[in-house]
Order: C-alpha cells, then sequence, then structure tokens
C-alpha cells in the first residue's frame, strides 16, 4: 500500500472567488464596496464557477477571511448575480423585511411632503433597501417595476405591505429584466396584480400643473418623476423666452415652460403619439393645446434645418433617450455615451447670444464629471463656451446611499452660452 504523504493542499488566492453552494467568498475589492454600501455584486465577481440555484436564492456573501460581508438575493439572468439586502448577520429576506422597508420608505416621503403628492416615487430600489424593486404612486394608484427575476420571491409581501400601508385603489407590475446579453426589457403593458383597474387616461397633479398619465404603458407612464425638479428649473429660467424642447416626448417640459412664461414653444420628437399626449397635456392645465408649435423628426436633422434657415431660440432643453434605434432615427442609433458631444454643439448653433442650453442625462454611463466634459467638447465644436448658472438632481423622494454612484444617476444642467 503506497503511504507516501499526499501534497498540500493548495489555499485559494486572497482575491479568488470561491462558490459555495448558496455561500459566495468574494474577491478583496469586491467585498470591501459592498461593505461601503455598493449593494450589487456583479456576475464576474463570481468567476468561471455558476451557482446553480434558483433565482431569489438567499446567497450568503463572505470576504476573504470567512467573515459575512452581506446576504442577498441570486438572479440567474442578469449582470447584477447578487442584490444585496442586509448586511447583518442576523438578518432575515422575508415578507416581515419588506414591510417594515416599505413602512420606512412611505414614513419618509409624508415627513418630507407630509401629505404625499399625487406623483410620489415611494420605493426608490437601492435607496430604499430594497435593491430591484421601485414603487411610483400615480393618484389612488402604484405602479411597481421589478427589475430583477431575483426579487420574485418578495412580490406577495410587497403587495401586501402596499396595501396595509396605502390602500390604492389598484397596483399594477411592471417586469423590466434585462438578460445577460444586454438585451432591452420585453415590451408588455403593466399587469393589474390588486384591486381595480385604472382608467386608461389617469390626470395627475404636479405643482398646479395637470398631466395625463397611463399606468399599463410598456415603457412609461408618459411622465418622468425624476426630473420634476428640472422641470421647475425650466419653468423658473423660461419667462420671456422662445423655447425649443427636443426630444419633448409628451410635452412635461413644454408645459412647465409655458407655465413660467415661454413666448413660443417650439417641440420636436420622433413620435406623433407623443406629440398627441402632449396637447392634452397641454390642455389638462387649462393652456390652450395649439400653443406649441409641434414636429415630428429626428432631432439633430431638425437642428440642421434650422441653422440653414437661421432660426434660433432663447432656451434649448435636450433629455435624449441613452440609446434609441437606428430605425427611430432614419438609420443612425442614438447613443448618449457617443453623440452628447455632437448634440450639444448642433443645439448650441440655434442659441441665440446669452441663451440657456437645458440639458438633463439619465444614463448612469456618463457620470457627472464625465457628461460636464461633453458639454465642454459640444461647445468647443461650436466655437463658444458655456457657463453652468444652474444645476438640479433627483427630488426627496428618490433618495439614494452612499457608495453607489449608480443610484445618483440624473444630471441635470442649465448653462449660458457666452
Amino acid at each position: 500500500m503506497d503511504k507516501s504523504p499526499r501534497p498540500p493542499r493548495r489555499r485559494p488566492l486572497r482575491d479568488a472567488p470561491i462558490v459555495r453552494r448558496n455561500t459566495v467568498r468574494l474577491p478583496v475589492d469586491v467585498a470591501r464596496h459592498i461593505r461601503a454600501g455598493h449593494p450589487w455584486v456583479f456576475r464576474e465577481a463570481l468567476g468561471p464557477r455558476p451557482l446553480v440555484v434558483e433565482p431569489g436564492t438567499v446567497i450568503d456573501l463572505i470576504d476573504v477571511d470567512g467573515e459575512l460581508v452581506g446576504k442577498g438575493l441570486y438572479d440567474a439572468d442578469s449582470v447584477i448575480a447578487v442584490r444585496v439586502f442586509t448586511r447583518r448577520a442576523q438578518g432575515v429576506i422575508d415578507a416581515a423585511m419588506v414591510a417594515e422597508r416599505v413602512r420606512t420608505a412611505v414614513a419618509l416621503r409624508r415627513r418630507i411632503f407630509g401629505e404625499l403628492m399625487e406623483t410620489t416615487r415611494l420605493i426608490n430600489a437601492e435607496g430604499d433597501g430594497l435593491s430591484g424593486i421601485v414603487v411610483d404612486k400615480y393618484q389612488d394608484y402604484l405602479v411597481v417595476q421589478l427589475y430583477s427575476s431575483a426579487v420574485m420571491p418578495l412580490r406577495d409581501g410587497l403587495y401586501q405591505a402596499l396595501m396595509d400601508q396605502l390602500a390604492p385603489k389598484g397596483i399594477y407590475e411592471q417586469r423590466r429584466f434585462r438578460s445577460l446579453a444586454g438585451e432591452a426589457p420585453r415590451q408588455a403593458a403593466a399587469e393589474l396584480v390588486r384591486g381595480v383597474p385604472a382608467p386608461v387616461e389617469l390626470e395627475v397633479a404636479e405643482d398646479d400643473l395637470k398631466f395625463i398619465v397611463d399606468v399599463t404603458a410598456p415603457l412609461s407612464t408618459g411622465l418622468f418623476m425624476d426630473l420634476r425638479e428640472g422641470r421647475r428649473a425650466v419653468r423658473q429660467w423660461a419667462r420671456g423666452r422662445s423655447v425649443l424642447n427636443l426630444f419633448s416626448y409628451t410635452g412635461a417640459i413644454s408645459v412647465a415652460a409655458h407655465a413660467g412664461g415661454a413666448t413660443s414653444i417650439c417641440a420636436v420628437d420622433v413620435a406623433a403619439k407623443a406629440h398627441a399626449r402632449a396637447r392634452r397635456n397641454f390642455a389638462a392645465s387649462g393652456f390652450d393645446p395649439e400653443k406649441p408649435e409641434l414636429i415630428v423628426g429626428d432631432a439633430l436633422k431638425v437642428l440642421a434645418r434650422f441653422v440653414e434657415r437661421k432660426r434660433t431660440f432663447d432656451m434649448v432643453v435636450i433629455d435624449p433617450p441613452a440609446f434609441a434605434s437606428a430605425a427611430a432615427r432614419g438609420g443612425k442609433p442614438w447613443s448618449a455615451t457617443r453623440d452628447y458631444s455632437e448634440l450639444v454643439g448642433a443645439c448650441i448653433e440655434v442659441l441665440a447670444p446669452q441663451g440657456l442650453l437645458v440639458a438633463a442625462s439619465s444614463t448612469h454611463k456618463l457620470n457627472a464629471l464625465e457628461y460636464e466634459q461633453a458639454l465642454a467638447e459640444g461647445a468647443l465644436l461650436a466655437q463658444t463656451q458655456l457657463r453652468i448658472i444652474d444645476r438640479r438632481g433627483l427630488p426627496a423622494d428618490f433618495p439614494t446611499v452612499p457608495g453607489f454612484p449608480e443610484g445618483n444617476y440624473l444630471k441635470f444642467v442649465i448653462a449660458a452660452r457666452s
């Protein structure tokens, strides 16, 4: 019998991920980020060995010394493999935790606003300790957006907590899962999961303005709540100015500009359907629906025509999508990270001297420094300079947590042309 000594077992590298059943040992840098507040573990941090568990399984995250870093829910089909819900060893991810975090989130909004507004972000995902879950209030209806299959086991507890806390007329669910390949979420109408159906068009108030929303719409209800402070800024600065609103969508910023005293409104969007909603939004706020000039077309092509005609504006608003398909833009796909400077330069060409550029971006692929650099490069293309005179961000009902820069995604600046 061979009794020669066995070779010593090789200890794993301290920065190598170790995967055991329902437990993942994180590389040093990843563990540090999770401890500092980041709520996502990206798939590459798990290494080449896949976790063979069901989506929604609770995963213990440990450091190289075996100490608990956090606990989260597993997603098999997303680049975000684990969403962290607690960093406490005794923390249990269940309906009771969800109910407590819903209570805390609603109480925070009530402390901020007194009474809840007709349009309120009630749960802001990671900012309220419920990664992958967003809940928006539109009058007496709630729209729940689920961004990961990992949170599916929490649905029943979530909906019961929302009914207990708010007693809405109805709750709609919209699933926005994004695949490992980066494919966009499926476009399907929101599903009524509690209560009674909402009207096809629901009128909601923001300050003293009114907007029409569709809580069943596949991609957006028609009103971006995160731009509330931006709309207030446009209203503040629009008085006495002619306004060009590009990528105008349903015209919420156009309505705000008109309410602020703009002398004229020209809105550009590729979708005629969005313009039809814009006219209804003007009417809902008591304004003449024929007041805005509405143009269906690609923003850059329309800007080129305005340059040819030497038409200028005192305020130009841009809030482009992070990405638009080639079909939507006549053959050339739009990418915020690649094309923003070109767009800014084209806008400045139609901006009157001392005019105001209002620029917004909701992509997390550009941080604030990179975004303002894109503005500077756009000004350079137009052979001029911009001076930022106002910055706005996410409203108070969109809380974020330190250590999670992706949560503070919105950039909104107003800059004067030299």
